[in-house]
């Protein structure tokens, strides 16, 4: 509960007032532009081209009403999500000394296996940085090889349009740079840099508080999400890969309803992750209260004033977590384009060691040889992004479920030095599984996957503290009520869906 009086500030009435006290959907839109954005957006473009434009932006916007809703409750009562989820009715299980419900034992589960996305995150950036700043001579040579073969699978498209003797000429020349080398074997310079890497975040999220990660967080998706902004709206000037009013149309209809099953499950999965993923919509509230909404509504003591300033501050909220979606959802938008324009046209598909050296090729039109460089920048910012602020989160819920399991009691002090301490070992964790299994692309639809299983209980659990607000004052209307139900029986749909048809066979 929220019983600190001292820290009481009542909410700001105007738009720059409201502007200025924005913060937690930063820090989520950095965690999303991505992994969903950049790797499973992207992915899905490229393996099925335009057709499943309109169900990933349904799957950006739905999610929000559930995120909202969850983080209404937690912000008035002051309380942390898992605190909260764990009281939702259903089964309950004995845990470590304590109870835990079945929304809280998925949520482990999704989270053991967020663990994996994760290293797939960082091997993403170790990609990236081994191809800008090699650090073997097998890795330098690797590069010029395979940049080689991504830019003759561009120039054999551009033949196939436009057949010249110029063009077959440079084709010939870089078919002769790679022909007879051994892709197969790869150099390790990606996971030396992938090691690094943690290592750089272990030390950030030991020392690092809520104002840092917010600001780092803003810069790196803010930067890049321009550049690829730029890209997409430059492709319309190359005829070869410009997205015509037929690609729309046909990526806004319902002809994914047709599209086959390894098609629409590879959507469903990435419906998980796009967006407000499920763990992103447990970790928006801890980054709420971090801000200070919940200290500046005050304790509740049932009178016009606190409703009045929870009304206030809920109304900040909501801005804070619509305007991250609006700049998410055009981010995964632009991702996507990209994928389904280049990419798929191509017949490439990002994947395994050579994910961020396929994903460049998106940027080859228009930025030419140059587009490598400027990608790898890109692909450093955003991923990284997502790798400090993800474990960052996923820090402070792995020591709260400890609370609220009763493995231990964590007053105030000793849980900050344990979230500082679980931020540090997070990122090594992670990396060892990349090492392990370098497949970033497998290993972050996996975890779409889990938390699409995940969406529909969270759902529920928002449904559930809907009814609990005793307040009518703070009672949603008719409208979002609605939007409510129809995220809860969507992710239903999606769920019971990936669970009948993808999770048995996944790993076969």
């Amino acid at each position: 509960m929220n019983t600190d009086d001292s820290a009481v500030r009542e909410p700001p009435r105007r738009l720059g007032g409201i502007l200025r006290h924005l913060g937690p959907g930063l820090i989520l839109a950095g965690s999303i532009v991505g992994s969903g954005e950049l790797i499973a957006a992207t992915r899905t473009g490229a393996e099925a081209g335009f057709i499943f434009l309109g169900l990933i932006i349904f799957g950006c916007v739905v999610k929000v009403f559930t995120q909202v809703e969850i983080a209404r409750h937690c912000v008035t009562k002051g309380e942390t999500t898992l605190t909260a989820l764990n009281r939702v009715p259903g089964p309950r299980a004995k845990a470590a000394g304590g109870v835990a419900n079945w929304i809280v034992l998925f949520w482990i589960a999704t989270m053991l296996c967020g663990l994996g996305q994760l290293g797939g995150i960082v091997g993403g950036v170790g990609q990236a940085m081994a191809m800008s700043v090699p650090l073997t001579g097998k890795g330098a040579e690797y590069n010029a090889k395979a940049t080689a073969r991504a830019e003759a699978k561009v120039l054999e498209e551009q033949l196939d349009a436009n057949p010249s003797t110029e063009i077959r000429k440079k084709l010939d020349e870089k078919q002769a740079v790679f022909e007879g080398y051994d892709f197969e074997s790869k150099p390790y310079d990606d996971k030396f840099w992938a090691l690094l890497l943690a290592g750089v975040t272990s030390v950030m999220l030991f020392r690092g508080g809520f104002g840092f990660i917010e600001t780092f967080c803003t810069f790196l998706v803010a930067s890049f999400s321009l550049v690829t902004i730029a890209n997409l709206f430059a492709l319309q000037s190359h005829g070869d890969w410009a997205i015509r009013p037929d690609d729309l149309r046909e990526g806004l209809g319902l002809g994914f309803l047709t599209s086959g099953p390894d098609k629409l499950g590879l959507a469903l999965m990435t419906f998980g992750i796009i967006g407000v993923g499920a763990s992103e919509i447990v970790a928006y509230p801890y980054w709420c209260l971090e801000k200070g909404y919940g200290k500046w509504i005050g304790r509740d003591d049932d009178s016009p004033s606190w409703t009045e300033r929870a009304r206030g501050w809920l109304r900040v909220m909501q801005w804070d977590a619509w305007g991250s979606m609006v700049v998410y959802t055009f981010c995964t938008i632009v991702f996507y384009l990209l994928g389904a324009a280049v990419l798929s046209r191509l017949g490439l598909v990002p994947e395994k060691q050579d994910l961020v050296r396929t994903l460049s090729v998106m940027y080859t039109p228009v930025f030419g040889q140059g587009a490598t460089y400027i990608f790898l920048f890109g692909a450093f910012a955003v991923l990284f992004s997502t790798f400090l602020v993800s474990n960052a989160g996923k820090a402070r819920m792995f020591v709260d479920v400890t609370a609220v399991t009763g493995f231990t009691e964590l007053p105030d002090e000793r849980r900050q030095r344990w979230v500082s301490r679980m931020g540090a070992a997070l990122p090594l964790i992670c990396v060892l599984v990349y090492i392990v299994w370098p497949n970033p692309a497998k290993l972050i639809l996996f975890s779409g996957m889990m938390q699409s299983l995940l969406l529909p209980m969270l759902a529920f659990g928002a449904i559930y503290f809907r009814g609990q607000q005793p307040n009518l004052s703070l009672r949603p209307g008719r409208a979002w009520d609605l939007g409510l139900g129809f995220s809860f029986l969507s992710f239903v749909v999606i769920g019971l869906y990936l669970a009948f048809t993808k999770l048995s066979g996944f790993w076969s």
